[in-house]
């Protein structure tokens, strides 16, 4: 049965009392925008609902639907001003189930800050709160000088054509077996997450290559939470905002890359996070974008009706041009999911590698 949302309201939740601040002076690695001003102009709030069974949808897990549950911006809005914030609630045939989403822009919020932010809305919701998320980036990493001009993000962004997104589960088992190939002399005992994402670079690098006429060079960024290298006496354990910063690695278009080599370099990148990279991106540099959303307990969140039967990510449905990869950690922590964007013309070949249906499922049902 084909999913079919519909809307049954939508309003625009304003706060309470003005808010304390006319603008939120951003963080150091906030690049794209140095402040954010208060308008207390609110959150747009969407409810919704299906005949749909939840555990129906599930189990025919079509990713690309996923956009439905995400509230639209209407003509003369933009995502990136104005909301900042949209939250949607769909609710499922036969109290089958509810969907909650949450869209908060990357300005403002990382993914730890978003795992901070539904978490203190559960325990409000439950009347369990204890405490008040705060924004915290500036007074660990302060904002350039005001006459500082950010560059454009866009810059570091190839435009490759469309992408389209796909799940990809690795399963514990395989995990261990990737591990194990991607050990080296240098790093005997990888973490899964540094074998998972070069497997994957690897593979979408090889399937890149295939459908051009002159190979290119490829670029990996990673994000990092500095919340991990922060003490916890300096930075509090709710603290908002873009608290991440990113290393890159490069490999040259003749190059191969090998799974175990790339985690050696993963490793030595990450320990030397602060020299960033200085050169400019030209169209010759396919870039890959990559997170890793795991060990973050998501499925910790509550609102009352329970854990979450499952949890994915539908921001890859706005940023269509961008190739990235997200991990996340299955229900059951021990399986990692996986969500690969990258060009329509490559997911054909990425998906076909013996390499990589060796370690992954290809969109698996969701049972629950």
């Amino acid at each position: 049965m084909e999913l079919k949302l519909q809307v049954t309201g939508r309003e625009v939740i304003k706060p309470s009392s003005p808010a304390p601040l006319d603008r939120l002076q951003l963080s150091l690695f906030d690049l794209s925008c140095i402040s954010v001003c208060y308008n207390d102009e609110g959150v747009i709030f969407t409810e919704a609902r299906t005949d749909l069974l939840l555990s129906d949808y599930l189990r025919n897990l079509n990713t690309d639907s996923l956009a439905a549950f995400l509230p639209e911006v209407e003509q003369g809005e933009s995502a990136g001003t104005w909301p900042l914030l949209r939250v949607m609630v769909s609710f499922f045939g036969s109290g089958s189930g509810v969907a909650v989403t949450v869209g908060i822009s990357h300005q403002i919020c990382d993914a730890a800050s978003l795992l901070t932010f539904v978490r203190a809305w559960a325990a409000t919701a439950k009347g369990t709160a204890t405490s008040v998320p705060q924004f915290a980036g500036t007074t660990i990493y302060p904002p350039p000088y005001s006459s500082y001009q950010s560059p454009s993000l866009d810059d570091l962004y190839e435009r490759r054509g469309k992408c389209v997104t796909k799940r990809l589960v690795f399963k514990s088992s395989k995990i261990a077996e990737l591990k194990l190939k991607a050990a080296s002399e240098s790093v005997p005992v990888p973490t899964r997450v540094e074998a998972i994402m070069s497997l994957i670079w690897r593979c979408a690098a090889k399937a890149s290559r295939s459908n051009s006429v002159s190979p290119k060079s490829t670029l990996m960024t990673q994000a990092m939470d500095l919340r991990l290298r922060i003490p916890t006496n300096v930075l509090p354990e709710n603290a908002m905002g873009n608290l991440q910063s990113a290393f890159f690695l490069k490999r040259e278009a003749e190059s191969e890359l090998e799974i175990g080599e790339t985690v050696a370099e993963f490793r030595k990148t990450k320990e030397g996070v602060n020299e960033m990279i200085k050169e400019n991106l030209q169209g010759w540099i396919d870039l890959y974008t990559m997170s890793s959303w795991c060990r973050k307990p998501f499925y910790e969140v509550d609102f009352g009706w329970g854990n979450p039967v499952w949890i994915g990510p539908a921001s890859h449905n706005i940023y269509d041009n961008i190739v990235f990869v997200v991990l996340m950690d299955s229900k059951d922590g021990e399986d990692v999911e996986a969500w690969v964007g990258i060009p329509k013309q490559d997911m054909t070949t990425f998906l076909c590698d013996e390499e990589l249906l060796a370690y992954a499922i290809i969109n698996p049902p969701v049972l629950i």
